[in-house]
């Protein structure tokens, strides 16, 4: 017989659960003290929210569930923007938070919230674990409801009473949920129909999404496009699908994307679109889109398919078997003028470089970053002008690009990318982010040292809400408020406080030597890069 605390940790270890990020608290200390001497290795965040922004980060280089922890009360619902961080960008977590004990259920006592109910729109599932024999089952399930079909979290609440009760533990072999039965390959009807299309189009289009990296097919994606001659755009998710410099690739799609990629979607007569949900940010006009333009829409979720853009040749699978189906297809066709063209409208694309006098181009920030970084280096952009940025300029060479794309979670990158050099500790991995979103997140210097986790960090300063800013200026007739972070502290002076090596650079000379010297730095180390509070994205 072993506790409930102790099951859970049994559970985790026979899922092969070997990091957890997480926050303590009264209602989930009987787990926490079955956790000790485990052998699964605890990171302590400074909030809540970045324990689950971190196991994201842990999640998306792995490619498996990763695990955060919180208590109850204000330690589950500081999770919740991490939760719907992952949900809308499906990400595989597994979410355990403790609860007031079984009998106080429903009378608002100290430290009470309905977690599952409230996180309800934004899990794939919850459960409000009620009888301690259940947490086999239960976490059982919980793995591989996150990990199939669309990836995301499930949540899983657990009373204290329940963690300190017995049970016999047996850990379930299989697992078979009723109702619950994902779609991994491709109906073989709606596979050769998209291949006869891709084979009589004159101007076909592939548009990849997050979906592929979620589905690691990213390398099969390259192939097929390479094996049918096929070109190929991507939404911000999909950034590093391709290597950035593949003839085949014409950059990323949508409001802040490139003009020769926005072009191609607008010219194509067919576009093939895998792993992307297509939302607003991607395709400003859906409705003249679908007139002009046949769409086949592959995803592992039914349920967005057509959501946005309606779909003519709708397929549902995992976007690596359908892959792999289409390949066997062998689609294919005379599409050499069309690529030509494409090619003439990517050598067009402006490249707008400033040179101002106490500021750097942040443009050419991301290109130094992208040209010193190692092949297979992880860049996480937060959200703001330097996430427009970051994916514009970054330049993918086999690594991957992390951002928060459905949510725009400001505070993403700083605690993302401990997670992902915890997954990877042999590659490079930089946070990219600006000064606000910096100091959303930037407690997480101390995880980082308390650790150990040689994350180097890179914050775009400009004293401003750069992006809302930019739209203030666009859109609201240049009135301005709310934005000016005047009064920030100094962001190496921050670093210095933790003991991390920081220096700052102000001009476009001195980018190439500092990010040399930030990745050369052993241990954690951080750059101020000093920007014109006026630059735009555009």
């Amino acid at each position: 017989m072993i506790t409930g605390a102790q099951a859970m940790v049994e559970s985790l270890k026979q899922e092969g659960v070997s990091t957890v990020f997480g926050y303590p608290g009264a209602a989930i200390c009987p787990f926490y003290d079955a956790l000790r001497g485990s052998g699964i290795q605890h990171i302590l965040v400074r909030s809540e929210q970045n324990a689950g922004h971190a196991a994201s980060g842990y999640a998306r280089i792995t490619g498996r569930p990763a695990v955060c922890i919180a208590t109850s009360g204000p330690g589950a619902t500081n999770l919740f923007t991490a939760i719907a961080t992952a949900y809308m960008d499906s990400i595989p977590l597994v979410v355990i938070t403790g609860q007031v004990e079984t009998r106080l259920l429903g009378r608002d006592v100290f430290q009470e919230v309905d977690t599952t109910g409230a996180a309800e729109p934004f899990t794939k599932y919850g459960y409000l674990v009620k009888e301690v024999r259940e947490i086999p089952r239960v976490f059982k399930e919980a793995f591989h409801i996150a990990s199939t079909g669309r990836k995301g979290p499930v949540l899983i609440d657990m009373p204290v009473d329940v963690q300190q009760q017995s049970l016999p533990f047996a850990y379930p072999a299989s697992v078979d949920i009723r109702g619950y039965k994902p779609r991994f390959k491709g109906h073989p009807v709606q596979v050769k129909r998209v291949a006869q299309a891709i084979c009589a189009a004159k101007k076909p289009l592939l548009c990849v999404g997050g979906g592929v990296h979620a589905a690691d097919a990213a390398e099969r994606v390259c192939r097929f496009c390479e094996q049918c001659g096929m070109p190929a755009v991507s939404t911000l998710m999909g950034i590093g699908v391709f290597p950035s410099a593949h003839p085949l690739y014409f950059g990323m799609l949508g409001q802040s994307g490139f003009r020769s990629a926005n072009r191609a979607v607008e010219e194509s007569d067919l576009l093939v679109i895998i792993g992307a949900r297509v939302g607003d940010r991607a395709v400003n006009s859906p409705s003249a889109l679908e007139q002009a333009t046949e769409v086949v829409h592959i995803d592992i979720d039914s349920a967005e398919i057509g959501k946005n853009l309606g779909a003519t040749i709708p397929l549902v699978g995992d976007a690596g078997a359908v892959i792999e189906q289409l390949c066997e297809q062998k689609p294919s066709g005379v599409w050499e003028q069309w690529l030509s063209h494409l090619r003439e409208l990517r050598e067009q694309e402006p490249r707008p470089y400033t040179e101002k006098p106490g500021a750097a181009d942040p443009r050419r920030l991301v290109e130094a970053l992208s040209e010193k970084m190692e092949p297979d280096a992880v860049y996480v952009a937060d959200v703001g002008q330097n996430q427009l940025w970051s994916a514009r300029y970054y330049r993918a060479r086999g690594g991957r690009f992390l951002t928060s794309g459905g949510m725009g979670t400001m505070g993403y990158a700083l605690p993302a990318a401990v997670g992902a050099k915890l997954a990877a500790p042999n590659r490079q991995v930089v946070a990219v982010c600006g000064d606000g979103s910096f100091q959303m997140s930037m407690m997480e210097l101390g995880t980082a040292v308390q650790h150990g986790v040689d994350v180097k960090l890179v914050v775009v300063r400009n004293n401003r809400l750069g992006l809302v800013r930019e739209i203030q200026q666009n859109r609201y007739g240049g009135r301005e408020i709310a934005v000016d972070l005047s009064g920030s502290p100094s962001a190496c002076g921050i670093a210095a406080a933790y003991g991390i090596p920081a220096w700052q650079v102000s001009d476009n000379g001195s980018l190439g030597q500092a990010v040399e010297r930030l990745l050369r730095t052993d241990g954690p180390a951080l750059i101020e890069c000093l920007v014109d509070p006026k630059e735009a994205t555009e």
